[in-house]
């Protein structure tokens, strides 16, 4: 007879701004919960620091934003955590594991969590084993590092916390059962969250409910790209009510809704029919469910109700690549062997390679998973356990900030966006389409959608005024830019006009866009030349990469003006920002950057790395990338 185990805490905490460090967190929540741990998943700013001794061991998924950054749900957590007053050796009785998330694009690659994890050794705290790194620009993504280091942190936990004689691991062909599952209401729905009611959307339903929102309606949504290009993108201009105060680089988030077409396929696919628009609501799965557990979503209370239907619509991401523990769970669904064996193949950490191959290379979605393993039916209950929650999508703001007076409604705030619509064939010469950008291509002036508002990481300021800045923002990159350069002329007027500030000649802002056509996805383009004409102290650098045989790019333009960027940087104290998309891009501006300062200041590569170093250190040289 197997001996009873004494009660042992494990607290999983995360800090995310996308979600990945959240999915991590709970694959370790669910490894910890196989220990038999009494496991606890929230958020780093959820907790307090007297709380983390608590527990037997604390397991930690980060992620860095902006210039080094925790992300957001983060930041209270560790104003508290640096607090001069706490005491070394205060945590000595914490133990932990932790595992970051980076981008090697970045210069601060996984810097969130090596400065929380050095903060922790500080205050005495205790590591159970190696900390974890991933690297986002790698072919496998979060598994391929995450993975071997699970492995290797349930061998720690197992050593450091040993199961009483004749107890064992719960197996992983056990299923686990979740906090809450769904239940039938028979009643009338309650509003969630006190939301105010928001005008219904063209195909009959209602934007999702979206916690602490800004209802906002929709200018324009227009096209800026000839129809033949191959890519859309679109400039959409948002009305915010109130006033609201926002920078360059700061982000507004979109919260899209499947397309009805896939909800139905799902619910078929499923046989929910039947069931897809009776009440539902959440219910603890067992009396051991803490009172402390929110429910998977975070709009929905246990008093809520809601359909099948809305869920999969509103809440759900059906369209998403699924992850492993995706396919460990869908495993439990079938009874058919071969389904079942191939399903277990693809959690298998040997096999992380044919994961790949099957979900991230041709962006394989839940929906198409569960359409080719038609043997899987899963209960409706426990629906919520298995497709993760749809999170927003954070888009850089593209406008300077502008409150409308004098409306009868009062003040309005305008945001503009610039979003290219994620629409192409993959390797299995299957169409795919954005989620949200598909949304986004489906709005129409009039509408009102729920949108947020966060900081970015550029921390813009108008005491940057008597310094050039040099901005790099190929394709969509150039929203940030775009908004830099109309608020630095909003901020520059207003300065000009107190007397505070007096206009400087000669001094001008460089802005180097990239893209391929300049006849096709040039965005801006008459706006940057009304901008010149109008003496705005800016030049604008545009490389075109299929316009000629040779293709150039951003990087080869700022070599080609290495004069100015240098006078700008070394003679001015000039600023750098690069946004863009994530990858070769920065890099090759870096190498850029310091063949220019070997150059001009007579360097060795390594004094001139170090020169950039340093730049950064001051806030001279920032990145925003995705």
């Amino acid at each position: 007879m197997a001996s009873t185990q004494q009660a042992r805490r494990a607290l999983v905490v995360y800090g995310s701004e996308t979600g990945n460090a959240q999915d991590v967190a709970e694959e370790m929540g669910r490894l910890a919960v196989r220990l038999r741990f009494e496991t606890e998943v929230t958020e780093l700013d959820a907790i307090s620091l007297k709380q983390l001794p608590q527990h037997d061991v604390v397991l930690i998924a980060i992620s860095t934003s902006g210039q080094g950054d925790l992300p957001p749900n983060s930041q209270t957590f560790w104003r508290a955590l640096r607090s001069a007053r706490l005491r070394p050796g205060c945590l000595q009785q914490m133990k932990f594991a932790s595992f970051g998330l980076g981008d090697t694009s970045y210069p601060k690659f996984n810097w969130a969590h090596r400065k929380l994890y050095n903060r922790l050794l500080q205050l005495g705290a205790q590591p159970i084993c190696d900390r974890g790194e991933c690297d986002d620009q790698q072919p496998e993504g979060v598994d391929g590092s995450f993975v071997p280091w699970s492995i290797s942190l349930r061998q720690r936990l197992l050593e450091q916390y040993p199961l009483s004689s004749g107890l064992d691991p719960i197996p992983d062909d056990v299923l686990l059962d979740p906090n809450w599952i769904l239940d039938f209401a028979d009643r009338t729905p309650t509003p969630q969250n006190g939301a105010p009611p928001m005008k219904p959307l063209p195909n009959g339903g209602t934007p999702p409910t979206v916690t602490n929102n800004i209802p906002t309606t929709i200018i324009t949504n227009t096209r800026m790209t000839p129809a033949t290009h191959w890519q859309d993108v679109r400039h959409l201009t948002l009305s915010l009510p109130g006033t609201h105060r926002y920078a360059p680089g700061d982000t507004l988030t979109l919260y899209p809704r499947n397309f009805p077409s896939d909800v139905d396929a799902f619910l078929t696919c499923m046989n929910w029919t039947s069931i897809a628009d009776k009440l539902l609501h959440f219910v603890p799965s067992s009396p051991n469910t803490s009172s402390n557990t929110p429910p998977p979503i975070r709009s929905l209370s246990p008093n809520d109700t809601i359909t099948l239907r809305l869920l999969l619509t509103d809440h759900l991401d059906i369209m998403s690549i699924p992850r492993r523990s995706f396919f460990a769970q869908l495993a439990h669904y079938t009874t058919d062997t071969f389904q079942k064996d191939r399903l277990l193949e693809f959690t298998n950490p040997e096999y992380i390679d044919e994961l790949y191959d099957y979900t991230t290379r041709p962006r394989r979605s839940i929906l198409e998973v569960l359409q080719e393993f038609e043997t899987v039916k899963v209960p409706w209950q426990k629906i919520v356990g298995l497709v993760p929650v749809m999170r927003g999508r954070l888009f850089s703001i593209a406008s300077a900030c502008t409150v409308l007076e004098g409306s009868t409604e009062g003040p309005r705030t305008n945001v503009e966006l610039l979003i290219a619509i994620v629409k192409y064939k993959t390797v299995i010469k299957r169409l795919r389409q954005g989620v949200c950008t598909r949304y986004v291509a489906s709005l129409e002036a009039g509408q009102e959608i729920p949108v947020t508002l966060q900081k970015g990481g550029l921390k813009v300021t108008r005491n940057e005024l008597d310094r050039p800045v040099i901005m790099i923002g190929p394709g969509t990159g150039v929203a940030p830019m775009r908004s830099l350069v109309y608020q630095r002329m909003q901020w520059r007027k207003e300065a000009e006009e107190s007397g505070t500030v007096k206009r400087d000649t000669e001094m001008k802002d460089l802005l180097f866009f990239g893209c391929r056509n300049e006849d096709k996805d040039y965005l801006f383009k008459d706006e940057w030349g009304d901008l010149l004409e109008k003496g705005v102290p800016l030049q604008v650098f545009a490389a075109f990469s299929r316009d000629q045989h040779q293709k150039v790019y951003v990087q080869d333009l700022v070599r080609q003006q290495s004069e100015q960027v240098y006078d700008a940087l070394a003679n001015k104290n000039g600023i750098v920002y690069i946004c863009g998309s994530s990858g070769k891009m920065p890099q090759a501006i870096r190498e850029a950057l310091i063949e220019i300062f070997q150059k001009h200041r007579e360097m060795e590569r390594n004094d001139a790395e170090a020169y950039l170093a340093a730049m950064e250190k001051a806030g001279r040289y920032k990145q925003e990338t995705w």
